[in-house]
């Protein structure tokens, strides 16, 4: 019995890698589906409360603006449904993209997509929008940045929750 223990010791103490193949996309450890508490023990800056509006989405949210992922500070808002991750929405500077992507795709894998698209309007200057997809069974992370402004952001979500957050009930 102690020689079971350990040897299956050294796998629970394996950083957790946030797997794109798998579909787990973890921030700093934090899995979809982790608890408030979970949150609140790995950021301890983070501030929870009650969502503002109506949602099935997400009825709480926790937000930190003193995180610094793949070396790039970010901001970020983690969405919870009945005190479970549903989402998380990553915030940084469009300056510091390459550097992040870079990140993600070690972290996430290969993305399922990515895209540079310039859209024209008449009269008007050219936008480059930049586009990364990480999409598992049950999961997905997308990447949208417009490089033309200052802030991008990152949504890692399951289920319908982008079609669903903002959705007037």
């Amino acid at each position: 019995m102690r020689l079971g223990k350990l040897v299956l010791t050294p796998f629970f103490l394996l950083p957790t890698l946030a797997c794109g193949a798998a579909g787990v996309y973890e921030f700093k450890g934090l899995a979809l589906g982790t608890s408030e508490k979970e949150i609140k023990r790995v950021l301890p800056s983070a501030h929870c409360k009650a969502l503002e509006w109506q949602s099935k989405a997400a009825d709480r949210r926790c937000d930190d603006t003193r995180v610094v992922l793949g070396g790039v500070d970010v901001r970020v808002t983690f969405y919870l449904r009945k005190d479970a991750l549903e989402a998380y929405d990553v915030r940084f500077d469009t300056k510091e993209i390459d550097r992040l992507v870079a990140f993600l795709k070690r972290q996430f894998g290969a993305p399922q997509t990515e895209d540079r698209e310039t859209l024209e309007r008449k009269g008007q200057k050219p936008r480059t929008v930049y586009k990364v997809l990480w999409e598992g069974a049950s999961q997905r992370a997308v990447l949208v940045a417009r490089l033309d402004q200052r802030n991008a952001s990152m949504l890692v979500s399951r289920g319908d929750f982008d079609e669903e957050i903002y959705r007037v009930r």
